[in-house]
């Protein structure tokens, strides 16, 4: 299979992704981005859904109206990136025109843009991953964190201390309605697989292998207005080393 490849990882993105955990910091523009992969991880996008799409797209029954209002926020924004908003149908950057479907959010969403989208709530103390549409997952497996807190997702991350856990349970407690916030991370990679699972017994390593590419993930924090629901937003970059 022909990698899907980003022309170039940007500067400013590098440099975030060096930044002490969470390293958080406002969005300047559109959250949304659409960049040269974009109509190439938006085709494999569409194989997973149609293939693995009980992988890659899971909704919890608290999350179905969270995933509802996600949509409309999304369409409210599309506008700002390239795209031709109607009340029934949106015109992508390049070219392919995406019908509205609000009985099935995430296969409209899986359509539209690049970024994979978590959504979380509060369940007592914890914020808790109650939807996702992961297609491109960097060593996870969506099955094993849905329905998780916070701190048993990132089993098991060694950066992920409980410190840093703590961290950033205060980010999402302080996330701002449409005031999205960012930061980056950035590995090394054997191949070029997007859709990367790995299970929290066999996890990936991160020495002794033959770097071949640079994976980046560009991740955004914003709550939801009317539902309160924080989504995480992925978007994802690979490029040849």
């Amino acid at each position: 299979m022909t990698p899907i490849l980003q022309d170039h990882l940007p500067d400013e993105q590098r440099a975030v992704a060096a930044a002490r955990l969470p390293s958080m910091r406002p969005v300047t523009g559109p959250w949304i981005t659409v960049d040269s992969a974009y109509t190439g991880q938006l085709g494999e996008k569409a194989r997973l859904m149609r293939d693995h799409r009980a992988a890659v797209c899971g909704v919890l029954a608290e999350a179905e109206e969270a995933v509802s209002e996600l949509l409309d926020v999304i369409l409210a924004e599309l506008p700002s990136v390239g795209f031709t908003v109607t009340a029934d149908q949106v015109t992508r950057p390049d070219g392919q025109v995406v019908t509205i479907d609000r009985n099935d959010p995430f296969m409209t969403l899986s359509q539209l843009v690049q970024e994979d989208l978590c959504l979380l709530q509060k369940q007592g103390d914890e914020h808790v991953l109650t939807a996702a549409l992961l297609c491109f997952p960097a060593a996870w497996t969506l099955a094993e964190k849905i329905g998780r807190p916070l701190l048993r997702i990132h089993v098991p991350v060694p950066s992920y201390t409980e410190d840093i856990g703590k961290r950033v349970q205060r980010l999402f407690d302080g996330a701002q309605p449409l005031r999205p916030m960012w930061r980056a991370n950035l590995h090394s990679y054997e191949d070029a697989t997007l859709f990367h699972v790995r299970s929290e017994a066999n996890p990936r390593p991160y020495t002794d292998i033959n770097p071949l590419y640079e994976r980046s993930e560009r991740q955004t924090v914003m709550r939801l207005p009317k539902t309160g629901a924080v989504l995480f937003a992925i978007h994802t970059t690979m490029v040849a080393i």
